[in-house]
């Protein structure tokens, strides 16, 4: 995945390789790393994303439903959804869609982070997906 948090004129780079995924995964992975990476609580966060998987999932209601339902029906994702729903209770978040491999400079810069780690060494290992508790 690869990640840039903007505050202000602060600008902070992260991105990790992993050896067995999916991109679905590492999408919301790197949301992940963004809010755990974060040292304030209460903040009114804007995360632009190209991954429609995340940003519906969010702002569509999708996640609201499988937490609900507590993922019945085998909803893929769920231990990363459940992080997700951890963190974003600490913060008020709204998601915007970025096409991919356009104009957008971060989401670019994203792309290069993000491709980066997956071709580098000292791959980490996707326990949740390593481990089959991705349904």
């Amino acid at each position: 995945y690869g990640a840039v948090l903007i505050w202000s004129n602060i600008k902070k780079e992260l991105s990790q390789g992993y050896r067995l995924t999916t991109n679905n995964r590492m999408e919301l992975m790197a949301v992940l790393a963004a809010l755990e990476a974060l040292k304030k609580n209460d903040l009114d966060l804007t995360i632009y994303s190209d991954s429609s998987y995340v940003v519906k999932a969010v702002m569509e209601g999708w996640l609201a439903k499988w937490l609900r339902t507590n993922f019945k029906g085998g909803i893929k994702n769920s231990d990363l959804w459940m992080r997700y729903h951890v963190l974003s209770q600490k913060h008020k978040i709204q998601f915007k869609w970025v096409r991919g491999h356009a104009d957008n400079v971060m989401n670019n810069r994203c792309d290069v982070l993000a491709t980066q780690a997956a071709d580098g060494k000292n791959l980490l290992v996707d326990e949740g997906y390593e481990a089959g508790l991705i349904s």
